[in-house]
């Protein structure tokens, strides 16, 4: 891992669908000014763990997240911003979870967080990790050993630690 706590977030351009599901492209520390943000980072949507217990954790425990003062949450994959709009929208994310594509891997590599997934099928991938931010500097970020794991960077656990 490149960044650690105390570092600056690093700057780079993600995608998401606007409320006209059109694509936009943002840098991502522009989801990070005026408060704490939170960002999730999978290695895929739609795939197991990240599924059934990663972002549903963080839906589910979305308004305990607000009495801790966090302003947004962030759900990160190395994917494009359809499939992360299509994969929000099956676990009813909208209005809580801002779902990003990193479909480049940008943000990701310069994270330091990418991981090969190519024995699987799926490629540079993202680690699983959750990460807190403070007006764009990294105070907290929990990265699982194994991306078939969610146990630091599940939202219960998380939540407890800040």
């Amino acid at each position: 891992m490149k960044v650690k706590i105390g570092d600056n977030l690093p700057s780079a351009q993600v995608f998401f669908l606007d409320n006209s599901n059109l694509v936009q492209k943002k840098d991502i520390k522009d989801f990070t000014v005026g408060g704490k943000t939170i960002i999730l980072g999978l290695p895929g949507a739609f795939t197991s763990v990240c599924s059934a217990k990663h972002l549903p954790g963080f839906i589910r425990l979305y308004e305990d997240f607000l009495k801790k003062g966090v302003e947004n949450i962030l759900c990160l994959s190395v994917n494009d911003p359809f499939v992360m709009k299509a994969w929000g929208d099956q676990h009813k994310a909208d209005n809580k979870i801002i779902m990003l594509g990193d479909p480049f891997c940008e943000f990701t590599k310069l994270m330091g967080l990418e991981t090969d997934k190519s024995a699987k099928g799926l490629g540079i991938r993202s680690s699983r990790y959750t990460m807190l931010v403070d007006e764009g500097k990294i105070n907290k970020i929990s990265v699982e050993k194994d991306t078939g794991h969610c146990e630091i960077s599940a939202a219960e656990n998380f939540l407890k630690e800040i």
